[in-house]
């Protein structure tokens, strides 16, 4: 087991007190899974609903689970080509959405690959709020799989009320 300790310094401006910023100080911690990583199907099936396309890629995959006062995200990276990684799956459990996890979790696996990869590339149902998060975490887009979504699953998939259709591809120099 590799488990990695970090401080993160947060400026919360809503937890004003006369003037300026309350600084947070959140300790978090990032484990590398190496084994059992069907513990976190659960997590898995949140950013990819089909159990039969997880296991395409979960054993060849790194696996990163974010800590924080437990479990809060995880995701799995493969190797794609000598220069690029791709991130395969990422999930926060819902009840912690918005407070940065996901976003942690990019910028540690980014830091990681940094040396072993040139570029890393993810993809995701075109959605602007995927869209979104990814490009404020340095993605932009690269490419789209037209009918991914409807030629891959045996069910329509639905994303903040849209059917997925096509994947888009970002791509992240690293």
């Amino acid at each position: 087991m590799s488990r990695l300790s970090f401080t993160t310094f947060v400026c919360d401006c809503s937890l004003q007190q006369g003037f300026g910023c309350a600084i947070l100080v959140v300790d978090m911690d990032i484990e590398i899974i190496h084994e059992n990583k069907k513990r976190f199907l659960d997590l898995l099936l949140l950013a990819d609903e089909s159990e039969a396309m997880i296991d395409k890629y979960l054993e060849r995959g790194e696996m990163f689970a974010l800590y924080d006062d437990g479990l809060k995200s995880i995701c799995v990276v493969t190797g794609e080509s000598p220069d690029t990684c791709e991130l395969k799956n990422i999930a926060t459990y819902e009840k912690w959405h918005g407070m940065g996890y996901g976003s942690r979790l990019i910028q540690y696996i980014s830091e990681f690959y940094k040396g072993k990869y040139r570029s890393m590339i993810v993809g995701t149902g075109d959605v602007p709020s995927g869209r979104c998060f990814y490009e404020k975490n340095g993605f932009s887009l690269s490419h789209r799989i037209s009918n991914f979504f409807t030629d891959n699953y045996d069910h329509p998939m639905f994303e903040d009320g849209i059917q997925l259709v096509d994947m888009i591809y970002l791509k992240k120099e690293l």
